[in-house]
């Protein structure tokens, strides 16, 4: 459920990685390696809270692909 902070939408964790289509171990992996910047949004208890933006980000990603060089 979205919560709303200073008259902006902002989306846990789970939710998060349930609209853009992956795990939270994806997620987490992503972040541990670079592909994706941790959020600048947190809780009073730390947990990430993402943006509409973010959401998209974590999508696009997502649905990027690579080109096979070989």
């Amino acid at each position: 459920m979205p919560i709303e902070l200073r008259g902006e939408v902002f989306y846990r964790t789970a939710e998060a990685c349930r609209m853009a289509g992956i795990s939270k171990a994806t997620l987490f992996r992503w972040l541990s390696i670079g592909i994706v910047e941790d959020v600048q949004n947190r809780d009073r208890r730390g947990w990430r809270l993402f943006t509409e933006l973010d959401i998209n980000r974590l999508k696009a990603e997502t649905n990027r692909t690579n080109k096979n060089n070989g």
